[in-house]
């Protein structure tokens, strides 16, 4: 009769401390703590969520067909005829030309959020951040991705999508700047080839 209590479960397992793949590699014993130490201390609050930052030039029109009804699951049938009108990608993503830009993400902090590693964000440098936005700031002249929390005129700090990811409270001398408002996630649903 075999293990009844065997099998996977979801969740179980290690859980990955790192946003990249690991390496084992042999070190000589007397320096285990002092690299222990060093991880420990590169996972503290760094703010390295932005790999890129692109300011957007829509210089071309590209009209794609819009269906005039809401669609529940899947597409409207072929057989009538739903598209009234057309729509500039450019004009239903971007309100403000010059103050705009597409930032690509680098880290999982804000997973819980629908934003991955290499999705693109809209990003409006001419709105004004509210509370629950989700930001692009600037910390210690470094980018972040996060959500404002704002608890009264004296009182913002930062919220991350990610149970594995501490959330951002200044310390004493540290200045936030909020450098954009997130206002869409460009991601793929398929992979190209």
């Amino acid at each position: 009769m075999g293990n009844q209590y065997g099998g996977s479960r979801e969740g179980a397992g290690r859980k990955a401390l790192y946003d990249e793949p690991t390496k084992v590699v042999r070190i000589p014993e007397s320096r285990v703590v002092e690299i222990k130490n060093y991880l420990a201390n590169s996972k503290k609050a760094k703010f390295n969520d932005v790999a890129s930052i692109t300011l957007v030039s829509p210089s071309t029109v590209m009209h794609i067909p819009l269906a005039s009804e809401k669609v529940a699951a899947g597409f409207p049938s072929p057989a009538q005829d739903y598209v009234e009108k057309a729509l500039d990608m450019n004009e239903h993503l971007i309100k403000n030309e010059a103050a705009t830009f597409i930032v690509k993400v680098a880290s999982l902090s804000m997973r819980d959020a629908g934003i991955d590693i290499d999705d693109e964000l809209v990003v409006d440098r001419s709105l004004e951040a509210k509370h629950e936005d989700i930001v692009i700031a600037l910390i210690d002249n470094e980018f972040t991705v996060k959500r404002l929390m704002v608890e009264d005129d004296n009182n913002h700090w930062l919220k991350a999508e990610n149970p594995d990811y501490s959330d951002i409270h200044l310390q004493d001398g540290q200045e936030m700047v909020i450098w954009g408002v997130v206002t869409y996630v460009i991601k793929p649903f398929k992979k190209r080839k």
